[in-house]
Formats: C-alpha cells, sequence, structure tokens
C-alpha cells in the first residue's frame, strides 16, 4: 500500500537527478520587516526588494533614516516600500504594519523582527527599571508582533514564516550582558514555542554575531572585538549581508525548517577562547 502523501512523480523526477530549487519565490508577495531601517534591516529590506517583493518596513523614531532607505530602494531596485513609525511595544503600531501589508493585496507571506536594545548595564548599575525596560523593548515587542501577525497567518490559506533576531550572547555567555542577553534568550525560547503552536507558520530565529553594520558597530569601530581576529576566533567581522540571507532563507514559502536558531557569528561564540594567533 503506497501513503497517500507519496508523489511517485516527484520521486521519478529525483530518480533522474531533476531538482526543484525555486528562485524569487517571494516576488510580488508581501513581508514585514520590523526594524528594517537600520543596518541588519535595511540590508534584508534591500535583499527582498531585489527579489521583487512588497515591502513594509518599520522603524521606531529616525524618519530620516527611513526616507533614505525609500529613496535607496526605489532607485536601485524599483520597489516602493511603506514606512510605519513607532516602537513594536505599542498595539497601535502593530495593527499600522499588518494594515500597511495588507493594503498590497498580496499574500503576506512573512515578517522579519529586528527591533531591540543593545545595551549592556554594568551588573552593579541593574535594577529594576533597567531590566524591564529592556524585557519590553528586546522581548515583549517582538513577541507580541509575531503572535498577531502569526496568528493572522496561520488563519489564512498559505500560511507563511516568521523570523525573530535574537543575538550571540543569547547563545553563550558574555561579560555586563545580563540586561540584554536574558530577553534575547527567552526570545529563542519563545519562538520555539510558537512554532510548535501553528502547522502553517513557522518560526525561526537568527543570532548574529560581531557584525559591521547595526547594533554592534561602534563596540568593532572601537577595537573592542579585535582580540577574536587577532587569536584566529574568526576570519573577519560579521557583514549585513549575512544576516539578511539568513533571514531570506528561512522566509521562504516553501521552507522546511522551524523552531530553529541559525547563529551567524563566524564562529565566534564556539571559538571565542582561543589564545593569541601563532
Amino acid at each position: 500500500m503506497t501513503s497517500p502523501h507519496w508523489s511517485e512523480t516527484r520521486a521519478e523526477a529525483y530518480r533522474k537527478f531533476h531538482f526543484d530549487f525555486t528562485e524569487t519565490s517571494l516576488a510580488a508577495q508581501t513581508v514585514i520587516v520590523a526594524g528594517g531601517t537600520g543596518g541588519l534591516g535595511a540590508a534584508t529590506v534591500a535583499l527582498l526588494a531585489r527579489e521583487g517583493a512588497n515591502l513594509v518596513a518599520g522603524y521606531r523614531s529616525n524618519r530620516a533614516r527611513g526616507e533614505a532607505l525609500r529613496q535607496a530602494i526605489e532607485t536601485e531596485f524599483g520597489r516602493k516600500i511603506t514606512l510605519v513609525e513607532g516602537d513594536i511595544a505599542n498595539p497601535k503600531v502593530r495593527r499600522e504594519l499588518w494594515t500597511a501589508a495588507e493594503k498590497f493585496g498580496a499574500p503576506v507571506a512573512g515578517a522579519a523582527i529586528f527591533p531591540g536594545d543593545p545595551a549592556r548595564v554594568g551588573f552593579e548599575d541593574l535594577d529594576d527599571e533597567v531590566l524591564l525596560t529592556s524585557l519590553e523593548t528586546n522581548y515583549v515587542g517582538p513577541v507580541l508582533l509575531a503572535k498577531e501577525v502569526g496568528e493572522a497567518m496561520e488563519r489564512s490559506s498559505h500560511g507563511g514564516s516568521l523570523v525573530l533576531l535574537s543575538s550571540m550572547q543569547a547563545m553563550a555567555t558574555f561579560p555586563s550582558s545580563l540586561n540584554y542577553a536574558a530577553p534575547k534568550a527567552a526570545l529563542v525560547h519563545a519562538a520555539r514555542i510558537l512554532a510548535q503552536r501553528w502547522t502553517r507558520v513557522r518560526v525561526n530565529v537568527v543570532a548574529p554575531g560581531a557584525t559591521v553594520t547595526g547594533m554592534a558597530e561602534a563596540s568593532l569601530q572601537s577595537g573592542k572585538y579585535d582580540r577574536y581576529i587577532e587569536s584566529g576566533a574568526i576570519a573577519r567581522f560579521g557583514r549585513p549581508e549575512d544576516i539578511a540571507r539568513a533571514v531570506r532563507f528561512l522566509l521562504e514559502p516553501d521552507s522546511y525548517v522551524t523552531g530553529q536558531a541559525l547563529v551567524i557569528d563566524g564562529g565566534l561564540t564556539l571559538r571565542r577562547d582561543l589564545g593569541p594567533a601563532k
């Protein structure tokens, strides 16, 4: 007896080495990129625009940067993007992101959720205000947006994909990162719970390492992470294109990946204790 889920046509094609590698599968579909005007988010917006996706880019307050991105995307790729201002911890902003996506009149294929605040506070300065502020920015807002967008996509006939942005600091211990790393680690676990809950919506996490654009830019420029290159732990610092490609991979409409955290750090968390290069 043959399984009703078996496709002999597809199996026969594979026997003949005929494989179906789809391209531009997000063209004319809509993707929300919350935090899409920052360094890593902007790279993702550019990659998706090149593919022909309809884009809604959220940003917290820097309208000038958002407008500059919109102009650059329109000039380089001939794609228009919708900008939505505000903090995703605000329910009104979350609704505006979804409403803007629906206005394209095309399937909402997914969302990449980048917002966060990397501010690391010394252990002696930690208090309830610091911890609660970080929790709201790095966990509560992203999880609630994922919940609301995910529920809407789960009700649709096509489902979708969510990608949350965590950090290598959520995957390994780094000094003075308690207020930032703990909410980012909680975000990874939340993604797995959401992935378990939904059947049409895939939920995954990208955890960047030391990347030259975005939250780590000032630290890299100051030389704070130079020792990892000099010791041979990593060959170079991360680039925004590295993160954008990972996010795009997880947004793939026919993806077979869910509930996973992909660390994009060049091996830093594995080899950060290496001694000086010889």
